[in-house]
């Protein structure tokens, strides 16, 4: 599966196209969604399986921002994005989540993304001027593969994904997938 095929993928999907466009309204500097929006798309359409919304807890909205690391803005992000599109969200900060990670700070919200645990994660959209823009630090290989493994960026324990992997029930909900322990 290409990354034009992913992008096509989500834009023929009009409940991920209004909540990338609710993402959009609230301008934010160099944000994206990504995580379970964009895998677990990508990993239904692989097993075959055909959902109305994409199976994801919560919306992963990052961007960066230096000038305002505070938590609270977060949160009412969080809310404005409830409202203009009923789904839990989780916007996040990435100039100030490297302080929750212990990582050195990032330097824009790919770096951020970079740093996410598996690289099946690590891939996310946003929409610019209109047009759909797929991001994708560690390539969209093991995403189109149907691989867990970890991140080269992510230096905190192996065992963090083992759990995420269980905690998630990923291999029970996606059978194709193989994880791989490096």
């Amino acid at each position: 599966m290409t990354d034009g095929e992913i992008l096509d993928l989500i834009r023929a999907d009009p409940w991920m196209m209004r909540v990338l466009h609710a993402a959009a309204g609230l301008n934010l500097p160099d944000w994206m969604i990504g995580a379970g929006f964009v895998r677990n798309k990508v990993w239904d359409h692989l097993h075959g399986f055909a959902n109305a919304e994409v199976p994801t807890a919560d919306i992963d909205l990052i961007y960066f921002d230096p000038t305002d690391l505070r938590e609270n803005c977060e949160k009412e992000y969080d809310r404005q994005l409830c409202v203009a599109c009923d789904v839990n969200w989780s916007a996040k900060n990435q100039a100030r989540m490297h302080e929750v990670t212990g990582d050195a700070p990032y330097t824009s919200t790919a770096d951020g993304l970079a740093h996410w645990v598996e690289t099946a994660a690590c891939v996310a959209v946003t929409l610019q001027g209109g047009a759909l823009r797929l991001i994708a630090p560690h390539g969209t290989a093991d995403l189109a593969g149907l691989i867990v493994r970890r991140s080269p960026a992510f230096k905190r324990d192996i065992g963090i994904m083992r759990e995420r992997v269980a905690s998630k029930q990923w291999l029970e909900k996606w059978p194709r997938l193989q994880l791989v322990l490096e």
